[in-house]
């Protein structure tokens, strides 16, 4: 039978290779798409994470997304919060999310008390900010756009002279000072968010619940950074697993569709050949299963390069665009390998069943 599986796939070249390719490419689309999506959450996680703070506070109704907030509060709520017990740093942030190509957070910061959360700002060349016009940058934003010290960037229709270049993994890409930042969007003396550090990380809940406790504050929405970061998951983000659902669907029907076609007209140009099986005394499971081996083996050859194109694809993407993060799991290479063959197996059911029930007198008077 194998013999049999391998000389038909090998006796139509064309059709073998452009199914092979239609599942490589229904196995591309699902691991490309699911590594961008789990490697933006991830790297914004890691960034958040890398600030180094314990706690966060964000006006009400803030969403769990960062730079996605309500109005911004009063810089003077982090006097309140500094005065807490068990509070060591206070740091005011100022969120806006711009659209120049991509969706980007930009942060404007108290630098003195933003490196005082966690570690300092780990300068690769140039340094922190001299004057209201200055922009630092991290190392992938500046390897992405080739960007050097002394450079001019366009931030909020205004321009700004790079004058840092620092390690990526503490929040943004690229950093205003907090004046300037409320000065361009009109916020003087407000912040969208104070991240705060405490003497010790336990003492996170007793320092929420006397937030919550602060007269005016009891709707702010507070989180410890440890919480904050379990929330950025696909189940808390709106659409995220519809969307993943949407990009798994229509690549199984990609395959689904594919597969159909090419084993629904090979089996009408075999009708001879499998009248020939069935005289010889070949039974319809027989037929059946020489139908879905050709499936199966087309499908593992189109996973396999699939699988092959997508790791490729993704050091070529890591090589080319630094700010792209690509996150190749070996969970989501299985369920595309999974959806892949199912997708096959299901397009390849009809055409099988139809030539298992051929009959031997009319497929052997077939011209």
């Amino acid at each position: 039978m194998n013999r049999l599986v391998i000389s038909n796939l090998v006796h139509r070249p064309l059709r073998s290779l452009i199914s092979i390719f239609a599942i490589a490419l229904e196995v591309t689309l699902i691991l490309l798409i699911a590594a961008l999506s789990y490697g933006m959450l991830n790297d914004s996680k890691m960034r958040q994470a890398g600030i180094g703070a314990d706690l966060m506070v964000q006006p009400p109704g803030s969403s769990n997304i960062v730079g996605f907030t309500s109005a911004p509060m009063p810089v003077k709520i982090g006097g309140i919060l500094s005065n807490m017990p068990h509070v060591a740093v206070v740091s005011p942030v100022m969120w806006q999310l711009i659209n120049a190509g991509a969706l980007e957070i930009i942060y404007g910061i108290d630098l003195a008390s933003y490196e005082s959360l966690g570690s300092p700002f780990s300068y690769i060349s140039g340094g922190p900010f001299q004057g209201p016009d200055d922009v630092i940058v991290d190392d992938k934003y500046a390897n992405d756009h080739h960007s050097k010290i002394g450079d001019s960037v366009e931030l909020l229709n205004h321009k700004f002279r790079i004058c840092g270049i620092v390690e990526h993994g503490k929040g943004a890409r690229r950093f205003l000072q907090l004046s300037t930042m409320q000065d361009l969007i009109g916020a003087q003396g407000k912040a969208s968010v104070f991240y705060v550090r405490l003497d010790d990380p336990k003492n996170a809940d007793s320092v929420v619940q006397a937030v919550k406790a602060v007269p005016g504050m009891e709707t702010y929405t507070v989180h410890s950074t440890a919480e904050f970061l379990s929330l950025m998951t696909p189940e808390h983000l709106p659409g995220f697993n519809l969307f993943i659902k949407i990009v798994v669907g229509v690549s199984m029907i990609i395959g689904f569709m594919v597969i159909f076609q090419s084993m629904y007209t090979a089996v009408m140009e075999r009708t001879r050949e499998i009248g020939i099986l069935k005289s010889m005394g070949a039974s319809q499971s027989y037929i059946l299963r020489v139908i879905l081996r050709e499936t199966m083996l087309l499908a593992i050859a189109g996973i396999i390069l699939g699988i092959a194109i997508s790791y490729l694809a993704k050091v070529v993407l890591n090589h080319r665009f630094h700010l792209v993060p690509l996150l190749l799991t070996g969970e989501w290479v299985l369920r595309a390998a999974i959806i892949a063959l199912v997708g096959a197996l299901l397009g390849a059911v009809y055409p099988a069943i139809k030539a298992a029930r051929k009959d031997p007198i009319d497929a052997l008077a077939y011209e």
